[in-house]
C-alpha cells in the first residue's frame, strides 16, 4: 500500500464469472491442440480474461466458479431451479463430438486443465462446495467494498445488476459494455436497488423459474 493506493490490492478488482465464460468459450472457440483434441474452452477463456486485463488494468483478478453440488441446495427449495433437459452444443469448428458423454468428457477434461492452468498464474480461484458462482461473487463484492475497493464484475448474467452500485460496475462481453446505474436505469428502468425484485416478478427462464402471470417489464415499471 501507498499514499497513491491506500486500499492496495483490492482497490480495483476484477471478477470474473467463470463457468458462464468457460462455457461460451467452449462452444465458440475452434482451437485444437495437436494431438487434434479441441481446446477452445481453455484457449478462448485465458484469451477473454487477458483481454480485460488489458482493458481495466485491474489491481486484482479473482475467478470464480460453481462450487461441487453448488446448486443443490436451490433445488431442494424448488425442484425445477435449473431442471431443463441441455442438448449437445453446436460448436463452431470442425471438429464434432459424436456422444453427449464425448462433450462432457471434454468439457471436464478442459476444465480441470484450465483450473492448473489458473494455479499457475498471478490470479486469485475461488470454488467452493455447496455454493453458486454467484453467491461467491455477490459475498467478494460486498467484501471489497467494505474495505475500500471497487469491483468490476465480468458476465454475462443479469442477475448481477442488481449489485451495481457506486463500488461495482458489470461488464458484459457479449454486448462489449459496461453497466454503471444510469446504464442499468437506461436500459431497464429500473434502478439497481429494485433489479431484484423484478427478476423475482417476471422470472427468470434461464434458470427455469417462472414469473408472475401478466406481470412484464413494462406492465412492472408502470406500476
Amino acid at each position: 500500500r501507498s499514499e497513491l493506493d491506500p486500499v492496495g490490492q483490492d482497490s480495483r478488482v476484477l471478477i470474473v464469472d467463470s463457468m458462464k465464460m468457460y462455457i461460451r468459450s467452449y462452444c465458440a472457440t475452434p482451437s485444437m491442440n495437436d494431438e487434434g483434441m479441441h481446446v477452445g474452452g481453455v484457449v478462448g477463456y485465458l484469451k477473454s480474461v487477458g483481454a480485460m486485463i488489458r482493458k481495466f488494468k485491474p489491481t486484482r483478478v479473482i475467478c470464480v466458479f460453481d462450487g461441487m453440488g453448488g446448486s443443490q441446495r436451490r433445488r431442494s427449495i424448488y425442484q425445477n431451479y435449473k431442471n431443463k433437459s441441455r442438448n449437445m452444443q453446436r460448436l463452431n469448428r470442425t471438429y464434432d463430438f459424436h456422444t453427449p458423454q464425448d462433450e462432457q468428457e471434454s468439457l471436464k477434461w478442459q476444465l480441470h486443465l484450465l483450473i492448473e492452468l489458473l494455479d499457475n498464474l498471478p490470479v486469485t480461484v475461488f470454488a467452493i462446495d455447496n455454493i453458486e458462482a454467484d453467491d461467491t461473487i455477490s459475498y467478494l463484492v460486498n467484501l471489497i467494498a467494505e474495505r475500500g475497493g471497487k469491483s468490476i464484475v465480468l458476465s454475462t448474467d443479469k442477475d448481477f445488476l442488481q449489485l451495481v452500485s457506486p463500488t461495482c460496475e458489470v461488464y458484459s462481453p457479449t454486448k462489449h459494455k459496461m453497466y454503471t446505474i444510469s446504464e442499468v436505469i437506461s436500459e431497464f428502468g429500473i434502478h439497481p436497488n429494485n433489479f431484484l425484485l423484478y427478476r423475482i416478478l417476471t422470472g427468470d427462464v434461464s434458470d427455469n423459474i417462472d414469473g408472475i402471470k401478466g406481470i412484464g417489464q413494462k406492465t412492472l415499471i408502470k406500476h
